[in-house]
């Protein structure tokens, strides 16, 4: 199984190439979304949706790309959900942003007496202003979903 986690907010380019990754490499693929708990830990420059809307929005590009079935979803309470503690996890798929926490993971693992997970860091995805695709970015007006800029700050 290959493991994924993020905060899945408005489902961009960006996290559709996360999960093409997950999904080329792994037959079940589980993906923890941030519950609403953890959302405000975390401290976002801008207003998340609830945690109902982020897992339905995800769930509507999982059936489209017929990826429901080979898929598990998981509420996120913390950084590391189930990846510290299940040993049917083989993968982690990261962005280049959060190969830190995946490498932390590893550590606890070991120390838990886990085999550690083959990491599989992707390139962030990079806006049409050469800028990486965020959610923040899309919240804030300045570029869509696909990556082109829709404002620039003068």
């Amino acid at each position: 199984m290959v493991a994924v986690g993020g905060t899945f907010d408005l489902v961009h380019k960006g996290h559709r190439k996360l999960l093409d990754t997950a999904f080329e490499i792994g037959e079940m693929v589980m993906i923890g979304v941030t519950s609403d708990q953890f959302v405000k830990k975390l401290h976002k420059p801008h207003k998340v949706d609830n945690y109902e809307v982020r897992e339905k929005e995800l769930k509507k590009l999982l059936r489209r790309r017929n990826w429901l079935g080979r898929s598990n979803i998981v509420r996120l309470e913390d950084p590391y959900g189930p990846t510290i503690e299940e040993d049917n996890i083989d993968a982690l798929v990261v962005s280049q942003r959060t190969k830190p926490t995946a490498q932390l993971i590893n550590r606890l693992r070991r120390r838990k007496g886990l085999r550690p997970l083959h990491i599989v860091p992707i390139t962030l995805v990079q806006a049409q202003d050469s800028r990486p695709i965020s959610t923040t970015r899309i919240r804030r007006g300045r570029i869509d979903r696909e990556g082109r800029v829709l404002f620039t700050p003068s």
